[in-house]
């Protein structure tokens, strides 16, 4: 499935960190869509509809912050060790797109390194599709309206789905969030805030709560949508934006001043495809890796 892609992981289970990298070595037409107001991304200017470079090698997700951006140093590398990117006069030049989740006080501050990023684009695989406390999702928390304290382990989280005209589609995600995990099938809540050993539901603290609430700009669920759809630059785009409702369907609250919400796609095209049913199944397909992730 998704022969196109490879996904690889590297991580550090000491200080609970890592990196996800997905590779197209033969180019992706890459889109991304940023909902969240704090944000730890690079290169996302350049998938702009209006921009000339349409396609991409590569789109990691990784624990660290801003720091975790240094990431794509060790891709790059990789990638242009064998002779992978965008091609110019002197030498081709990997595309490498990513975003990065806050994680820096879940262990102590560490943060993934290029090394890693090179370790995780080693790795990388075709179906590789192992989720759970793995790569970018290592130090993944979620629940955090009273900060640290009131937050629970997550992780990565990924789904696949083949329709029966041969269009793949696959969400990724490392989910990070401010807010609480529900089940988009039944509205019940699978995982969130706790406070001194018992449940708190965010939307009821966030109105009554008498105790403090931590407004820090230290959480991010980050994702890709791959498929091997033929899609247009604009299309992409479009599909990473419509997928924020999968966000949205298992996430309360989403897309909050203190999160950095952002969703890439990668679009292989070997496949021609209805673009409506694509994208109104990509909020489903991500609502299912983000079930995943907490699992």
């Amino acid at each position: 499935m998704l022969e196109k892609f490879k996904i690889g992981h590297a991580d550090n289970a000491d200080v609970a960190t890592g990196v996800t990298v997905i590779l197209a070595e033969e180019g992706a037409t890459g889109g991304v869509s940023v909902r969240g107001s704090a944000p730890a991304t690079r290169e996302t200017d350049m998938l702009n509809s209006d921009n000339s470079v349409d396609k991409i090698n590569a789109v990691f997700l990784s624990g660290g912050s801003a720091f975790g951006l240094d990431t794509a140093a060790g891709i790059m590398k990789y990638l242009s060790d064998k002779g992978i990117g965008y091609p110019t006069s002197a030498k081709n030049i990997p595309i490498v797109c990513g975003a990065c989740l806050y994680d820096l006080d879940y262990k102590g501050v560490s943060y993934p390194t290029p090394e890693m990023g090179y370790q995780a684009s080693f790795r990388a695989a075709v179906n590789n599709f192992e989720d759970g406390d793995i790569g970018a999702g290592k130090g993944a928390t979620v629940g955090k309206i009273f900060g640290a304290q009131s937050a629970v382990k997550s992780g990565l989280g990924i789904a696949t789905y083949k329709f029966n005209d041969g269009v793949e589609i696959c969400a990724i995600v490392a989910v990070n969030a401010f807010g609480d995990i529900y089940n988009y099938k039944t509205g019940e809540r699978v995982k969130g805030a706790t406070h001194n050993g018992g449940e708190v539901k965010m939307s009821e603290a966030i109105a009554h709560s008498t105790k403090a609430i931590e407004w820090k700009s230290s959480n991010t669920t980050i994702g890709c949508i791959l498929t091997n759809a033929k899609l247009t630059k604009s299309q992409a785009n479009k599909l990473a934006d419509i997928a924020h409702d999968g966000y949205a369907m298992s996430i309360r609250p989403v897309h909050t001043l203190v999160d950095g919400d952002a969703i890439f796609t990668m679009a292989s095209g070997d496949v021609k495809a209805d673009f409506m049913r694509l994208s109104c199944y990509a909020p489903i397909i991500m609502a299912e890796a983000i079930l995943n992730a907490v699992k």
